[in-house]
């Protein structure tokens, strides 16, 4: 039922203030770094295959779809983008809107912003450089950076090896540590333990002396990113932690179109056992990266985020001008 007061804003108008004048400075840094700003369309016909994402759907009746068309609205321009890349745009950045299903919370809202920009060049370790140059630029005084192996955090924090721990050793260590309702999960996959280990016993440990850079992730956990060979092979990937929560997420980007498509048809066949939703795997992308993309980095960071870190809010919901709740 609608609240008589539900047409208030959730964030108080200095906070509204303080966000487009972050968004000031941020397209400020871009173009002293000579990166393009670029648009993309928000709804595509192809949704994200990742099992741990869930796209929201919209459907097309009008001209060109008589029997109606089901449309998904982007997870992330990180599709689009590429394609761009791989059109020979150079440099690009984008300031956008992102959607996803069923998250709602202290840090999640379905409807978010998000930055994201691409780097042909630069390795994983170039993009995290200057992703802290972009944060140092944003703070009244420069943090502290710190770079963490994901192998190096386990080892710190837990005193086990993430590349080579069995499942069962994983859970003897949820379960050791405490982690809330550890005895009774199933799950099937290392990697959902990692998960669980990881944000429940690791997170909140980065990020509280300046921002960390977690990074080379286990190569089941690459997601878009190249692997690197070795023993053990991880995941050109990182991801970014201020005040023990994540920030940014970026890749050493993957480039082979069939190996892409592995991927992708990976994750339907977990999202078809877990009786999740099938998604069309994006066919423009698979394209623009046979047709070859070059070699570069990319990292999406949350502005939402940023923004609560920035002013000291706990709760997204004190950033946002109009929460789901008042959307």
């Amino acid at each position: 039922m609608f609240q008589p007061d539900a047409w208030r804003p959730s964030a108080p108008l200095g906070m509204i203030r303080a966000r487009a004048a972050m968004l000031s400075r941020i397209r400020e840094f871009f173009q002293q770094a000579g990166v393009l700003e670029v648009e993309s369309p928000i709804c595509s016909r192809y949704g994200a295959t990742d099992p741990a994402i869930d796209s929201l759907k919209a459907r097309y009746t009008g001209p060109g779809a008589a029997q109606g068309l089901d449309l998904y609205l982007q997870t992330s321009p990180e599709f689009p983008m590429k394609r761009l890349l791989a059109a020979g745009s150079g440099p690009i950045y984008q300031l956008c809107k992102a959607f996803r299903d069923g998250e709602l919370g202290r840090r999640h809202n379905p409807e978010f912003s998000l930055l994201e920009w691409y780097r042909p060049g630069f390795d994983h370790h170039r993009l995290m450089d200057e992703a802290a140059d972009l944060i140092n630029r944003l703070v009244e005084t420069p943090l502290a950076v710190e770079k963490l192996t994901y192998g190096e955090a386990f080892e710190q924090t837990l005193a086990l090896d993430p590349h080579t721990a069995s499942r069962e050793r994983l859970r003897g260590c949820a379960i050791e540590q405490g982690v809330p309702s550890a005895e009774d999960l199933t799950i099937d996959r290392r990697d959902g333990w990692l998960d669980l280990l990881l944000s429940h016993r690791i997170e909140p440990r980065l990020g509280n002396r300046g921002m960390t850079f977690l990074y080379d992730y286990p190569a089941g956990q690459a997601a878009l990113a190249r692997v690197r060979a070795g023993t053990p092979a991880v995941a050109e990937r990182f991801e970014l932690y201020l005040s023990g929560m994540e920030i940014a997420n970026g890749f050493h980007e993957l480039t082979d179109g069939r190996e892409q498509r592995r991927r992708f048809d990976d994750d339907n066949r977990r999202r078809r056992q877990s009786g999740q939703r099938v998604m069309p795997m994006d066919e423009p992308l698979l394209a623009a990266l046979t047709a070859g993309m070059p070699a570069c980095a990319g990292v999406a960071l949350g502005i939402d985020r940023l923004l609560m870190f920035l002013t000291g809010c706990s709760d997204i919901r004190q950033v946002l001008a109009f929460d789901f709740s008042r959307a």
